[in-house]
């Protein structure tokens, strides 16, 4: 898994490559742990270039959605993977994460 942060003037942008599951959610998790401590609570995740997302990444995703909420902030997805929206209506967590068709229209979102 890789991961690349881009900061914005009003949000973070954080692209994901590769497999979020057990081995690497918690990577996944300390990375958005740093934006949130730091006060970035507005967060676009672009997902495109995901292969798998595991239920240990979906954890990731409503924890941290749960937190940056709590701080007044959203937690996006851009372009999520074809994989990426199937497991989340699979686990029936589609609708709690608002879903842009690219990266420009989700950081437009704040």
């Amino acid at each position: 898994m890789e991961i690349v942060v881009k900061e914005y003037k009003r949000v973070s942008v954080m692209t994901v490559t590769g497999r979020i599951d057990s081995a690497t959610s918690s990577e996944f998790e300390e990375q958005l742990n740093s934006l949130t401590e730091s006060g970035r609570v507005n967060i676009v995740l672009d997902l495109s270039a995901v292969e798998f997302i595991s239920s240990a990444g979906l954890r990731v995703l409503v924890t941290t959605r749960k937190a940056v909420k709590s701080a007044g902030g959203d937690l996006i997805l851009a372009k999520p993977s074809s994989q990426v929206v199937e497991t989340l209506e699979i686990a029936g967590l589609d609708v709690l994460f608002e879903k842009f068709p690219n990266r420009e229209e989700a950081v437009a979102y704040f």
